[in-house]
């Protein structure tokens, strides 16, 4: 059974006024939001669930946003990270795409079109990453078994091809194709 994760998306900041605010931004969005205070309470709600995009204020007592935002690509590098900073210094977003690998960088007040725009392609993104994901392992995964049938029958994979580049396939009579879906099954099994 194939489970699709909902867009969920985890904002960070330690003023609740500006966690209204992004949800109030976000409230006609297909998304699940959590919030967090701080980045060691964001950790909490990291372990207990997957996020698609995380956005951080940049300035928290404790641990920063860049200091959260390592930690995230660190241990759960698949989710999208957006920066907020009231305090828009050069330093700091070169510091955070650096360290972070932060997909935005906005200064407060954001503009809330561009924010909205922004995590919507966040979340395509991610989607369309796990997507390649599972495509991947669904090309390895068969990529084993074309060489586990390769093993146990030397040139079942072999493909011939005619002059103009056309499969040529072995003429086989039912007959003979029923022995071998027997065969397999007696070797399967099935």
């Amino acid at each position: 059974m194939n489970v699709v994760m909902s867009s969920r998306i985890l904002l960070v900041d330690d003023e609740p006024n500006v966690i209204q605010s992004l949800k109030r931004a976000l409230m006609d969005e297909p998304y699940e939001v959590h919030t967090a205070v701080s980045g060691e309470a964001s950790i909490q709600l990291l372990r207990a669930n997957r996020y698609k995009v995380i956005i951080s204020d940049e300035r928290m007592p404790g641990m920063t946003g860049d200091e959260l935002l390592r930690l995230v690509k660190e241990h759960y590098p698949e989710a999208v990270r957006i920066m907020l900073t009231g305090h828009a210094s050069l330093e700091a977003a070169m510091k955070a795409v650096n360290n972070g690998e932060i997909y935005r960088f906005f200064t407060k007040p954001w503009n809330e079109l561009e924010l909205i725009l922004s995590i919507r392609s966040a979340i395509e993104k991610y989607d369309l990453e796990a997507e390649n994901r599972r495509l991947l392992k669904a090309v390895k995964n068969q990529s084993l078994e074309l060489k586990i049938l390769e093993k146990k029958h030397p040139g079942i994979s072999r493909i011939e091809r005619d002059e103009a580049g056309n499969l040529v396939l072995e003429d086989i009579s039912g007959n003979e194709l029923d022995a071998l879906i027997a065969q397999s099954e007696k070797e399967g099994g099935g």
